[in-house]
This record gives structure tokens, sequence and C-alpha cells, in this order.
């Protein structure tokens, strides 16, 4: 991924962690990241939708984690994120009379998932309470 959703996720799921009692606003979130709130509702929405979060409107407004952090891990919030695969985007229109050129994308698909697994297994091991306690 060679954009920041992850890290404004990840620095969302954080400030979560950090209040588990309190209802955060968009607008308070946004001051953390330095953000548009335009932007942490965007991301709030797809982890509302990956049920990792929970949010309330109104005055009293906000969002909580929809469970304990030391129950979700870091690779839920990447597989919530993620948009593109770890290694970019292949060419979708490489050469097909080269020898190369025609098997290209057959045989980066491999490095693709493979790279990609290597990638949640990793983050799988990490719980977001583990990630958070980093921080004071």
């Amino acid at each position: 991924m060679n954009n920041t959703r992850f890290a404004t996720a990840i620095h969302i799921m954080t400030l979560l962690a950090k209040s588990p009692q309190d209802w955060l606003t968009s607008e308070w979130m946004a001051g953390s990241i330095n953000v548009n709130p335009v932007v942490v509702r965007k991301e709030i929405s797809v982890l509302r939708e990956a049920g990792l979060i929970i949010s309330r409107q109104g005055k009293e407004g906000g969002s909580q984690l929809s469970r304990n952090a030391d129950s979700i891990t870091i690779s839920e919030i990447y597989s919530a994120v993620k948009n593109t695969e770890v290694l970019g985007k292949k060419n979708q229109n490489p050469n097909p009379a080269c020898n190369v050129g025609k098997e290209i994308n057959e045989h980066l698909n491999g490095l693709f998932i493979e790279t990609d697994k290597l990638v949640v297994d990793f983050l799988g091991n990490k719980t977001l309470k583990e990630f958070s306690e980093q921080f004071s």
C-alpha cells in the first residue's frame, strides 16, 4: 500500500484503544492525526463496516472500539483498509507477443499472494493492545 490509509486507521484505532470508555469525535481524532475530519470519518466508516468500531450520533456522539483492544489484531485493521497489493499494481497490458510479457502477470500472482499472506500472518500476531501500549 503506497497511501496513508493504514497509518490513518491504526492511528484512529490506537486513539480509541487508549480511551476505551470515551466516545471520541472525528474532529478530535483529526486533530491528533492532523488531517481533515472528513478523512477520519471515511476511515471510521470502513472500520465500522469491518466490525472494529461502533459509533453514535449526536451531542454525546463519537466512536469506540467494538471489543477489547487485546482481541483486535493489526491484521484485521490492515485487511479492513487494504486497497492495493503490498507489491503494488501489475501492468495490465504487457506485450502478448513477448515471451515474458505474455506470462508475467500469471507468475506475479503467486508473488503477490505469498507476500500478502506473509504480511497478514505477521500482523495477525500483534494485537491493538500491544501496539497501543507503546504510547505513554
